[in-house]
């Protein structure tokens, strides 16, 4: 390919991915690239606005959502590791700025652009096999608004089924929410638990030695359980095990 056609990415590399698990970026990258793309990783981005749109902060929510359009509107397309920040930018920026003449259209056009990571590639870049080999068994937890607002849940399988030595086995209700839902794990944390009490029980009967999904936030409350019970399966983003680097400990240092 023409490099000067390949297509021009800007990577939102998401809050918790630059404080918590910068791997998960690199591996964004990796992947991007591998898919025949020019990756970018604009300094001025931000925050996507999600925690204060979801407290009814709407004017917070509207100057960082200015702030990302602005940084990442001359891409050809917007990809981030996280269905949660991806709906953001994708779903809900446009009802933001609805009926406002300045930018109505500007975020209109930019959210057209915005994709989660693995459908990205799975979708837009028609990416089949990444190559990658993991020796053991992964089970798969379908983030609900990755799943619920951008359809991503087949994508995710399809690729890890071409990863070599990899054995999926699927847990029971894996499209059932982990309880962190952002800041409602703080308000409502009793509930919470108990929702990630269920989960993690599902996780440790599918017998797999890994769990893997595609938003960082679910995996770091997953992760977290999963060692408060002494559990032994290893907890890991998706693109992690997709662009073949996971050298890195596993989330909460859990796994064998």
């Amino acid at each position: 390919m023409n490099a000067a056609k390949r297509p021009q990415v800007g990577l939102f590399a998401t809050c918790l991915v630059d404080l918590f698990r910068p791997s998960v970026g690199f591996a964004s990258v990796k992947l991007i690239e591998d898919a025949g793309c020019d990756v970018h990783v604009p300094v001025a981005q931000t925050c996507c606005g999600q925690p204060a749109y979801n407290s009814g902060d709407r004017a917070d929510t509207r100057e960082i959502a200015e702030q990302v359009i602005e940084a990442f509107e001359g891409f050809d397309f917007v990809v981030a590791p996280s269905g949660s920040c991806a709906s953001m930018l994708k779903k809900h920026y446009p009802g933001l700025f609805a009926g406002d003449a300045a930018w109505e259209d500007r975020a209109r056009k930019f959210s057209e652009k915005c994709h989660e990571l693995v459908s990205f590639l799975a979708d837009v870049m028609m990416v089949r096999n990444t190559g990658a080999s993991l020796e053991g068994s992964v089970t798969y937890h379908d983030s609900c608004s990755g799943l619920r607002e951008l359809g991503v849940r087949e994508q995710p399988r399809k690729l890890l089924a071409q990863v070599r030595g990899a054995d999926l086995k699927e847990m029971t209700d894996s499209d059932v929410c982990c309880g962190f839902g952002g800041t409602f794990c703080v308000k409502y944390s009793d509930i919470s638990n108990a929702i990630v009490t269920k989960k993690v029980t599902n996780i440790d009967a599918s017998g797999a030695d890994m769990l893997l999904a595609g938003d960082l936030g679910c995996l770091m409350n997953m992760a977290g359980k999963l060692k408060r019970i002494g559990s032994k399966v290893e907890v890991r983003h998706v693109a992690e095990v997709l662009a073949g680097m996971t050298d890195k400990a596993p989330i909460a240092g859990g796994g064998k």
